[in-house]
């Protein structure tokens, strides 16, 4: 059975299905925060829509990240690795790309265990 969360017309925020949660691409809710104010956006709507399926962070499989100036890296990366608990950091990819609001300066998708 297939579990969906948030149903819209274009996408659900979150599926869980066969112990294996999947949430859609997340962004800052606020665009006109830097770097940092969006990652912390998005890492609270992580923890937020982790928490409703009835995992966390710690069982992260697999993180997608997608910033817009790779020159906000460092600071992606300093707000990323405060987050993530000791030993529990994920295997992650980082890429350039445009993204779909010329604010959103991040975007997300994340895969996790129950």
């Amino acid at each position: 059975m297939v579990q969906r969360f948030d149903v819209g017309t274009r996408l659900s925020e979150m599926a869980v299905h066969n112990g294996v949660c999947y949430l859609a691409g997340q962004v800052a809710a606020d665009g006109s925060q830097d770097i940092s104010g969006q990652t912390r956006q998005v890492l609270a709507a992580v923890d937020a829509l982790l928490a409703r399926a009835g995992t966390d962070k710690r069982k992260i499989l697999m993180c997608q990240i997608y910033i817009k100036d790779l020159a906000d890296f460092p600071a992606l990366n300093a707000i990323w690795e405060a987050w993530v608990p000791a030993g529990h950091a994920p295997p992650r990819a980082t890429v350039q790309a445009h993204l779909a609001k010329p604010e959103w300066r991040v975007e997300m998708v994340v895969t996790a265990a129950l």
